[in-house]
């Protein structure tokens, strides 16, 4: 079994013969609005052990689980809402050897909705950082020989390269001067696992998504303390931070795995059975039981275990999870990796715990669906399905492929910006569309500047709509800079080094003054508009209004109360004139508004020239 030393608030307790004891959660908080707390408890052999509550005001010993792995004891605790932080006294008995649980329940944070669990919203600019690529602050952390995988070799795109919490945490001031309100940081959570087999040969856990202790923040980002510290620093200089949640799967060393208490923790096949990945399976009137099951309870990999959330146990375990993070790291939101494979009652659940506990607090979760109805039915909808889903927003594959198409397309019936205009259409089957996460790319995708072909005027438009259209804008990191590639059949290739971020780098990019001049104007044109964004709520939260594109131009308004902001994109290589009197009819005739990115004023009654490929951004 392995020991696990959590400082300061799992407490390893050791016996005679040298036996330890694990618990989790490793803590718990008073005042939670919901009193049932189940405890897993792991030792070796305690499966019949008498267990006793040593009396502790206010809380009661309901009910204990035993389970047919024997190195497992689940205890269902009630809180009542009177408690005081202390130290509980469990006591485990078996014939004349006893064991004692000393569990502490410790006050709650203050500052719930305002200081942590603030949420995330569509006036917040999102950045999306791959920890291990953005920038290495302490070298001393980058390997331990007690861990599965001791390579790290900047050379390798498929192998650690050694970036952590404390290099984030020196570049938070960047990430404030570029406009941004909030980090989404891809899972910093243990990834105890070996290199692994995948389809462009073997890999590490770099990218955070194997999961093998969930209480633990890996120790080569940090640990606990550095993310800690890392989420209150963002905090003090009015930054939110999104952590990344795998329900889905764990990795294969997962101790939950290896030691099951129940042998349906994971879903099971009597031979290796992949996901058909295919969304529609689930939701489509027509669709056969069997596709829905290998849709959802197929693996990912033969390296990550599918989790069976229909277990009460495993989802206690993952629910119990969620709110010990939000409370303990003082996190603001969630985004929710594979969220379609999971099982659709636990989402919900898991959903409505969250913000039972934290009122503020925002859940995207990753659908990445073929179509709008796809995506829309993983979120709060409108349409009349058999399962309804109470996830508050997606990240909006389709409106990605539609920003795409809007650039690099041709004009045409359903082609370029008139797919835009039918994807913005068919938000009539989102409750909230406004909660949808949108972006151009992400750490799963070609960068942004290898889809465009490196075209300067394509990037910007791009960067127009992300920051203009409606929802959660997200960029991912160094697309600021004109960052660049393409998978080419390793993911590592569109994760590379933000240059500067690491000891030894010849260019420090972070540095404007040692930008190239195309990577000056992209990184100003992203700063001037994401720091307007801060101010403009038409943008923050208006209402969209949009016209019907003619002739490759598309224009629409975003509107909160008195301030409008018109954008106008011209999607053809050809010049435009553009005829005011379309899209100012709802304002002062003779009207002059601001561009936005020069700070010219633009009259409405003289004739506007606007080039190809660019956009205008107006405000009134």
């Amino acid at each position: 079994m392995r020991n696990i030393f959590l400082v300061g608030f799992l407490l390893v307790l050791l016996t005679a013969n040298g036996q330890s004891l694990q618990v989790f959660p490793t803590h718990w908080y008073v005042g939670m609005k919901e009193p049932n707390l189940q405890l897993m408890v792991r030792g070796n052999q305690i499966g019949n052990d008498q267990v006793k509550l040593v009396s502790y005001p206010g809380v009661q010993l309901k009910k204990v689980h035993r389970v047919q792995g024997q190195n497992y004891l689940f205890l269902d605790l009630l809180l009542a809402p009177s408690v005081k932080p202390g130290n509980l006294t469990i006591k485990l008995q078996d014939g004349a050897n006893e064991q004692t649980i000393r569990y502490a329940l410790k006050p709650r944070n203050g500052g719930n909705g305002k200081s942590y669990a603030q949420g995330v919203h569509s006036s917040d600019f999102v950045y999306l950082i791959m920890p291990d690529r953005f920038a290495n602050g302490d070298t001393g952390n980058d390997r331990f020989l007690d861990m599965r995988d001791t390579a790290v070799d900047r050379s390798l795109p498929a192998i650690r390269h050694g970036g952590d919490l404390q290099g984030i945490t020196s570049k938070l001031d960047y990430m404030k001067n570029l406009g941004v309100t909030s980090i989404w940081l891809c899972p910093v959570t243990e990834n105890d696992m070996p290199l692994e087999k995948e389809s462009n040969g073997m890999i590490s856990g770099y990218h955070g998504y194997w999961f093998t202790d969930l209480y633990q923040i890996d120790k080569r980002y940090g640990g606990n303390e550095a993310y800690i510290k890392m989420v209150k620093e963002a905090h003090n200089r009015g930054l939110k931070v999104i952590q990344d949640a795998v329900y889905n799967h764990f990795g294969i060393q997962h101790f939950l795995y290896q030691d099951p208490p129940q042998p349906d923790f994971f879903n099971r096949w009597p031979a290796y059975t992949g996901s058909n990945h295919r969304d529609e399976a689930v939701f489509n009137p027509y669709t056969e039981s069997a596709d829905v099951k290998k849709m959802l309870d197929g693996w990912f990999t033969p390296h990550l275990p599918d989790v069976n959330q229909r277990n009460p146990f495993m989802a206690n375990y993952l629910i119990q999870n969620l709110i010990w993070c939000t409370e303990y790291f003082g996190i603001d939101g969630w985004r929710v990796d594979t969220y379609k494979y999971c099982d659709e009652a636990f989402v919900n659940r898991a959903n409505t715990a969250l913000e039972k506990e934290f009122p503020q607090i925002t859940v995207f979760g990753e659908a990445w669906a073929n179509t709008v109805t796809g995506s829309a039915y993983y979120a709060k909808n409108n349409m009349k399905v058999p399962f309804a889903h109470n996830l508050q927003g997606v990240t909006d594959f389709p409106m990605q492929s539609a920003m795409l198409a809007a650039i690099q397309q041709p004009f045409g019936w359903t082609e370029g910006v008139n797919r835009l205009y039918m994807t913005l259409a068919q938000d009539v089957l989102y409750q909230d569309p406004m909660k949808n996460c949108i972006f151009l790319d992400n750490h799963d995708m070609d960068r942004y500047m290898t889809m465009v072909g490196e075209d300067l005027a394509k990037y910007k438009l791009g960067i127009g709509l992300l920051l203009t259209l409606r929802g959660i804008p997200q960029m991912y990191y160094g697309t600021e800079i004109l960052m660049k590639n393409s998978k080419a059949g390793n993911d590592g290739y569109v994760r590379e080094d933000f240059p500067g971020g690491f000891p030894g780098d010849k260019i420090n990019k972070f540095e404007v003054n040692q930008l190239s001049e195309r990577e000056k104007e992209a990184f100003h044109y992203v700063r001037t508009l994401a720091q307007f964004r801060k101010t403009s709520q038409a943008l923050g939260k208006g209402k969209t209004q949009q016209y019907l594109p003619q002739d490759g131009v598309y224009a629409y308004w975003r509107i909160f109360q008195q301030e409008r902001v018109l954008c106008v994109i011209n999607s053809m290589g050809e010049s435009k004139s553009i005829n005011w009197q379309r899209f100012t009819q709802d304002i002062k005739a003779g009207s002059i508004g601001k561009e936005v990115i020069t700070g010219k004023s633009i009259p409405t009654n003289e004739v506007y020239t606007l080039p190809g490929k660019s956009m205008l951004i107006i405000q009134f």
